[in-house]
């Protein structure tokens, strides 16, 4: 064979090889697509699937509904605890409210008891549960107390307050009372009928018929105690029952019928006799007015106090005198001094009581005013 021949073969050999490649190549190709299409549709009829669309719906709309009634369960559980929370919270504002006007209202109530107290203690009248410290100082204030978070305990702080200043209030009012019915007891029993009115007192007004559990009753009962003690111990003042000397007073001529010391025969003895050296200091047996500062007979220098509801004392024989007519005296206050001025045996101070200007025994005021001391300072 010729080579060109040869070169010919070859030629149409490789062509040959060639077209053999291509050939299993695009068979490849095609039957891989012819694979992704039929998978493809396979997938897409499995979805579309009556029977299987449904079961993938039925599980994905269980899992839905029971997370959204999950979630709906939880919302309404919180609103729930927000809407106690908020209820809780609005009755501990509403229990703080109400313990603040409490508070507010005890604070006012506690100013009108301590008023009510110094004025009890300058007239000299104290409860056994008035004691200073309870009424003044103790467990009442008008300063807000701590709080600590517990409405109920705050709540029993001011009812036991509340209950302490009541069991104070009465223990004044029956002490006012009590002084009020021995002064009117003892007056009564030299002929003084006193007008004990409750009327002088003042202070904070506050009105009747507070609120249940308030002190108001009880405040407003020893207003009127201390008024009646008040318009009783001012008549008791104005009663001639105070010695007229200082000292023991001892008696040396008794009231009543006696042998005159000069005639030595019975005579009347308007008063009685106090032993006094000359220079002793002659006191007012209460207060009033001077009716008579002058020399006056047998009386020798006298002094003589009106003291109202028809009663007035003499105070005779005198050294000295040391008031004036229409001088207004307090009792205790020094008249003058002793002496024996006048008919007089000796120095002495000769003391009358009259009522209506006739003369009185003085020994009854003067047992009176040993009972009343205690009222009288």
């Amino acid at each position: 064979m010729r080579s060109g021949d040869q070169s010919i073969a070859l030629g149409r050999q490789k062509a040959g090889s060639s077209k053999g490649g291509a050939g299993a190549y695009l068979l490849l190709t095609g039957v891989i697509a012819l694979l992704l299409v039929v998978n493809a549709i396979t997938a897409l009829a499995l979805y579309f699937a009556p029977e299987i669309n449904g079961l993938l719906r039925e599980d994905n709309s269980s899992i839905l509904t029971a997370y959204e009634q999950r979630i709906t369960e939880l919302r309404l559980e919180v609103d729930r605890l927000h809407s106690r929370q908020y209820a809780q919270m609005g009755d501990m504002n509403l229990q703080m409210h109400e313990l603040v006007q409490q508070q507010e209202v005890l604070s006012e109530q506690h100013e009108y008891v301590r008023a009510l107290t110094e004025m009890a203690r300058e007239m000299g009248v104290s409860g056994q549960a008035a004691a200073p410290d309870t009424m003044t100082t103790g467990s009442i204030t008008a300063q807000p107390l701590a709080f600590n978070g517990d409405t109920a305990l705050l709540a029993d702080t001011l009812l036991a307050m509340q209950e302490e200043t009541r069991m104070a209030l009465v223990s004044l009012s029956d002490a006012a009372t009590l002084s009020t019915d021995e002064i009117v007891s003892g007056l009564r029993g030299i002929g003084i009928e006193p007008d004990v009115a409750a009327n002088g007192v003042g202070g904070p007004f506050i009105p009747a018929g507070g609120e249940p559990g308030s002190i108001i009753d009880e405040a407003n009962a020893v207003a009127d105690a201390l008024a009646r003690y008040q318009s009783a111990r001012r008549a008791l003042l104005a009663a001639p029952i105070q010695l007229p000397v200082n000292g023991a007073g001892t008696i040396t001529s008794s009231f009543g019928n006696r042998t005159d010391p000069f005639l030595k025969r019975a005579a009347f003895h308007a008063g009685i006799d106090f032993r006094a050296t000359t220079g002793t200091p002659v006191l007012a047996a209460a207060s009033g007015t001077v009716r008579v500062a002058a020399t006056n007979g047998g009386y020798g220098r006298m002094v003589e106090i009106d003291h109202g509801n028809g009663l007035t004392t003499r105070y005779a024989h005198m050294s000295q005198i040391g008031v004036s007519v229409g001088q207004t005296i307090t009792g205790g206050q020094q008249l003058g001094l002793a002496g024996s001025t006048g008919r007089s045996t000796g120095p002495h101070l000769h003391f009358e009581v009259r009522k209506g200007g006739s003369a009185i025994d003085p020994s009854r005021f003067i047992a009176a005013g040993r009972t009343l001391a205690a009222y009288l300072q």
